[in-house]
């Protein structure tokens, strides 16, 4: 029996919620995921304060559906630096996102700053750091990782699909 499966978490990673891809222009991004590969551009976020331009993209439907970010900064001598690298950051399904946050810093695990808040999504988010530090020395060993408090029917829809054998 594995560590991982001896812990008792108050919380459930349920699976990807999206993936955020950065460059300086993200057109020739555009043109390899929406026009080459297909996804469906649904929306744009904006925001000076967070310096990001992004395409909202998606693959996959209802519950499952996943996210591709298509990110630019707004201006790319400011930060963050959203391009930088190119796969800025992963987005996770939580099923109790404060007892996770609770959890998780109590154990050493850096997050970046700014608490749980809403995201571009609507959903309500944190980040755990990339880089850990002497206080808190578990991150995400270079990858920026956002937890996303998952709706009522996306922890149902994954709770059936864990009762399902295959």
């Amino acid at each position: 029996m594995s560590v991982a499966s001896t812990v008792s978490r108050p919380f459930k990673v349920l699976g990807i919620q999206h993936i955020a891809i950065g460059a300086a222009d993200k057109s020739r991004l555009k043109k390899l995921w929406v026009e080459m590969l297909g996804l469906e551009a649904t929306g744009n976020f904006r925001s000076e304060r967070e310096n990001v331009d992004e395409d909202i993209c998606t693959i996959g439907s209802g519950a499952f559906k996943v996210e591709v970010d298509l990110m630019q900064p707004v201006d790319v001598d400011k930060k963050p630096a959203v391009h930088i690298p190119p796969l800025n950051h992963v987005g996770l399904w939580l099923d109790d996102l404060p007892a996770a946050r609770e959890w998780l810093l109590a154990r050493g695990v850096r997050f970046a700053p700014g608490g749980i808040r809403k995201g571009a999504a609507g959903f309500d988010i944190c980040f755990v750091h990339p880089k850990g530090n002497d206080e808190f020395p578990i991150a995400g060993e270079g990858v920026l990782i956002e937890l996303v408090q998952a709706p009522a029917e996306v922890i149902a829809a994954f709770g059936k699909l864990a009762q399902c054998s295959f």
